[in-house]
Formats: C-alpha cells, structure tokens, sequence
C-alpha cells in the first residue's frame, strides 16, 4: 500500500449547509439533535395527483437575502443553495480568498439532477408563450456543473474546478474525491460538497411512478421512517452541504479550527440492477472493507455508522446486510442513524449533508437519532439509534451512500488529534 497520505492528511476547517431542516450549521445541529423532522406538504407545486404528496422542502429560503437580485436571477435553486452553504463554509473556515491564492484553491461540486425543474418549467413557457418567453438563462443555469461554476465566480476561485454527477452517491463520491486530490498532492485546499433542488412535478412523477416514494402523507412528519418495518419509500427533498477541505500543515499554518479528518474513501459497483441492489450486498460489504484498508483502521474501530437509510424497504435491508457482512457480530453494537429520517433524501446532496452530521458529532460527542423507528423489523434488528439521540464517546465515523446504478460510496471520518 501506498503510504504518501500519512504525511498528506486531509483535514474539514468549515463546514456550510442549507437543508429542510436548518439553514447553516447550528439549526440544523439542534434540529438533529432534537430529532425535529423537515418533512411537510408539498407547496411549491400542486401534488394532489401524486402517490407521494410530502417532501422535504427548505423553508424561509430566500437568494436575494443572501446575493443580489441579478445574480440569484442567473441561477437555478440548486446553484442558490451551493454559493449560500458555500459561503458559510469559507466563512466558518475563516478562509481568506483573494488574488494572491485564487488558484490554490479548487472547487467540487456534485449534484444527481442539476436544474431539471427549471427546464420542466421552461419548457412548459416555451410551449405555451413560446420561444422569446424562454429564460435566457436556462441554458447556463440547468447543467450540474452550474452549481460549481457560480460558486467559483461568487468568491473568485479559479483553481481546479470539477463537478461529480454519480446519483445518490454523489455528496460522497465528491468529497472522496477532494481527499484523494489532496491526499496526493493536486491541491492543498478545496471547497467541496453536494447540491440538489429536485421538487418539481416530472422529478417527483419519475420516482413516483416506479413506486419508490413514500406514500404515508398523514402525518407528513412521519413519512420517511428509514429501517422501521412499516417504510414503504423514501422523500424526495432538497438541500446542499458544502465543506472547506484542506492538507494538515496548510490548515495548521493558517491556524484553522479542526473538526475532523478524512481517512478512508471507496466506491464500488453492484452491476446487477440500475433500480435494486444486489440482495447479495457484496459490492457493498467490499466497499467498506476497501474504505477500512484505506484508512488503515480494523472495523473495530468505527464508533458510529451515518447510515444511507432512505426508508425503501430493499435498500434498509442491504444496508443492513452490509453492516452485518462487515463487522460480524459486533454490528449489533454499533449506534447507526439515518439522518433522512428527518431530512428527506436530497440526492446529490444528501452525502454531503451527511458528512457535516458526521463531523458535527465527532465534535459534540452526541448521536442524532432515527427518528420514526416505531415497528422493529426481523431484517433490520440493529442499534438504530430510535427517536431518542445520545451523548457518546465517538472517534471514529462510517458514513455510507447508495444510488442508482448500483453505486456504493463509503467515508471514514476521525477525530483530529
């Protein structure tokens, strides 16, 4: 094995978000630790003829209070959401941007669907008002790369620029990716993470329609109840995460805060269906196993497993089956929580919105919980974390994504020290 990453060590020096349940860090820490759901009726279009009729939609959100009105004219939500969490993080970081290191600096930003439902409604103008009414903005505003590019113009980043589309696996894959460019000497600083605003009529209808989502709208905040044995599909939400990644000696040179370290990274494919995983779960089981080998930790040493936990009743059971494929006998001791629970699943960005969870109790010590774990089911019997959070000893994170296609992406966080 390689051994150049033990003297590249990737540290998270700011740590920015804007999700259904809290916009920047310190709400959506309590709402976690409160257990407090984002999910609610859908209100940015008429639902009524839908299955799914919930969704976890960020609220009081507006881009005018955050840029000015031109700017936030010349992007789609999604783009919205990566230059405000963005932002944060610099902020968070204390990270100083200027002419003197605008290309040390890199950006990653993944996203699954990029602005999809701006060119649903687009397009809806064009066939009624026709061409001239169309958004002479919709054409650099709808690809997923979008989001990267206005988050570079808005703080002046020009250094390496990439974008990671790879489903729901995105908000993972992008910040593994960072660790790797850092870990091998490309960058020294990047400002990474995940953007999605989905919530339109055709995106809702595509899921919909293969019965993937949740159809338990009475009570709203009840409808994503990840591993519970009534689940029946997950809710589509939106939101984004973005971090300030960076090398150790650059981070502690500057005299930047520290909330934890990347260690451990890898992704694998199923290749057996594009919608179901495979009931083996051994792509899975190998992801984490290659991820450990990577971080050069035994399993013995992961405290917390951030579940995927999208409350669909195959992917709650893999992921199950993973953990147990994995750690053996010992899964049945490991605190596991599924922050979606509460959020919704944010695609691209639910990755990365995880992640800051994941750092966030690294620093507080505490575990969020599961919340909506009322009905135990025989084939997902571990320590789920139910509907009360809890203060614990924590060092050490796995943090699993799943999308479609197969993909499997697993994280390991630690403590710095």
């Amino acid at each position: 094995m390689n051994n150049y990453h033990q003297t590249r060590r990737v540290v998270i020096t700011g740590l920015g978000t804007v999700n259904p349940i809290g916009i920047g860090i310190e709400v959506f820490w309590k709402s976690l630790m409160e257990g407090k759901s984002g999910i609610s009726p859908i209100s940015c279009f008429d639902a009524s003829t839908f299955s799914c009729k919930v969704a976890g939609e960020v609220k009081n959100f507006d881009a005018a209070d955050y840029m000015d009105p031109l700017s936030a004219k010349k992007m789609d939500r999604f783009a919205h959401f990566a230059v405000v969490s963005a932002q944060m993080a610099v902020k968070d970081a204390e990270l100083k941007i200027n002419e003197s290191n605008a290309y040390e600096i890199g950006v990653i930003v993944g996203s699954a669907m990029g602005g999809i439902p701006l060119a649903e409604t687009q397009h809806t103008i064009f066939l009624e008002k026709g061409i001239k009414r169309v958004s002479p903005y919709l054409n650099s505003s709808l690809f997923p790369g979008a989001a990267a590019s206005q988050v570079s113009i808005a703080l002046g980043i020009k250094g390496f620029s990439n974008t990671i589309a790879g489903a729901c696996s995105t908000g993972n894959d992008a910040i593994g990716y960072a660790f790797q460019c850092i870990q091998n000497g490309l960058l020294d600083i990047c400002l990474v993470g995940g953007a999605e605003a989905p919530l339109a009529p055709l995106t809702l209808g595509s899921f919909d329609i293969i019965h993937a989502l949740s159809t338990l709208n009475d009570p709203p905040l009840k409808a994503s109840r990840p591993f519970d044995a009534t689940r029946n599909g997950f809710v589509l939400s939106e939101g984004c995460g973005m971090m300030v990644m960076e090398e150790l000696g650059h981070a502690i040179k500057r005299g930047a805060k520290i909330y934890g370290e990347v260690i451990g990274y890898f992704s694998t494919l199923d290749a057996f269906h594009m919608v179901h995983p495979a009931p083996d779960a051994e792509a899975g089981t190998k992801c984490v196993q290659s991820a450990l080998k990577i971080a050069e930790i035994y399993p013995e040493e992961i405290d917390y497993i951030n579940a995927h936990g999208t409350s669909t009743p195959l992917n709650d059971k893999n992921e199950t089956k993973v953990i147990k494929n994995v750690f053996g006998a010992r899964a049945y001791k490991i605190p596991i929580s599924a922050n979606k629970s509460m959020t919704g699943h944010a695609l691209g960005a639910a990755g990365a919105i995880e992640a800051i969870a994941s750092l966030l109790t690294l620093k507080y010590q505490y575990i969020p919980p599961t919340i909506n774990y009322e009905s135990p089911d025989p084939e997902c019997d571990l320590d789920y974390v139910p509907n009360r959070g809890r203060e614990a000893e924590v060092h050490t994170i796995l943090s699993n994504s799943y999308g479609f296609g197969g993909k499997n992406s697993s994280l390991i966080f630690r403590g710095f020290n």
